[in-house]
C-alpha cells in the first residue's frame, strides 16, 4: 500500500474541468481520504480493491475515476458499474450522472423492473456507461444489445455483497465475454 499516491485537492487530481465543475456542483469540497487514494489508481488503469466505511465517499471515488476515463466522442460503453440491489444501482445511477452533469455523458440504468425492450433502445442508441444488476446486463451482454469493444473500466460496487448474494456465476460470466470480447 505505500506506493499509493494520496492527493488532498481535487484541483491536484489533473481531471477534467467540467468534472471539477460537477463535483463541486455535488457539493464535494475536499477529497476523503478513500477518495484521495483510489481515484487516481483508477484513473491510470490499474486494478483496485478500496474497502471504506459506509459515507466515506467510496461511490464518489469510483464514479470520479471512471468519469475521467471516459471520452464522450466515442460512442460506445466505456464503463460498466454492477450492484447486488436494484436500488444501489439507481443510487449510483444518480451520483454517476449528478458528477457527470457538465460532461455530456450518455448513461443507462439497467435493472430489472425497467422494460427490457425500452433498455435496449437505449442500449442500441449508444451510451458511454452502463449501471445496473448483474442479471440484467448479463441478459444485455448476451443479447449483445451494446458494443464493448471500447471498454474501459469494469466496477464491482460492494463486491463482497454481491458475491455473498448469490450473483457469483453471473460475474463470473460478465467478466468471461468482457475478457473474450475487449
Amino acid at each position: 500500500m505505500s506506493d499509493i499516491v494520496t492527493v488532498e485537492k481535487f484541483d491536484e487530481m489533473n481531471l477534467k474541468d467540467k468534472l471539477l465543475r460537477g463535483i463541486y456542483g455535488y457539493g464535494f469540497e475536499k477529497p476523503s481520504t478513500i477518495q484521495q487514494k483510489s481515484i487516481l489508481p483508477l484513473i491510470m488503469g490499474k486494478d483496485l480493491i478500496a474497502q471504506a466505511q459506509s459515507g466515506s465517499g467510496k461511490t464518489g471515488a469510483f464514479c470520479i475515476g471512471a468519469l475521467e476515463k471516459i471520452d464522450i466522442n466515442i460512442n460506445n460503453v466505456q464503463v460498466i458499474i454492477l450492484s447486488h440491489t436494484k436500488e444501489l444501482a439507481r443510487q449510483t445511477h444518480n451520483v454517476f450522472n449528478e458528477l457527470g452533469d457538465f460532461l455530456n455523458i450518455k448513461t443507462a440504468l439497467v435493472i430489472g423492473g425497467i422494460n427490457i425492450d425500452e433498455s435496449k433502445k437505449i442500449l442500441q442508441k449508444g451510451v458511454h456507461a452502463i449501471i445496473g444488476t448483474p442479471g440484467r446486463i448479463l441478459h444485455m451482454l448476451n443479447d449483445k444489445c451494446f458494443n464493448i469493444k471500447k471498454m474501459k473500466i469494469l466496477i464491482i460496487d460492494e463486491a463482497d455483497e454481491l458475491l455473498s448474494s448469490g450473483f457469483e456465476e453471473q460475474l463470473k460470466n460478465i467478466i468471461e465475454i468482457l475478457d473474450n470480447n475487449i
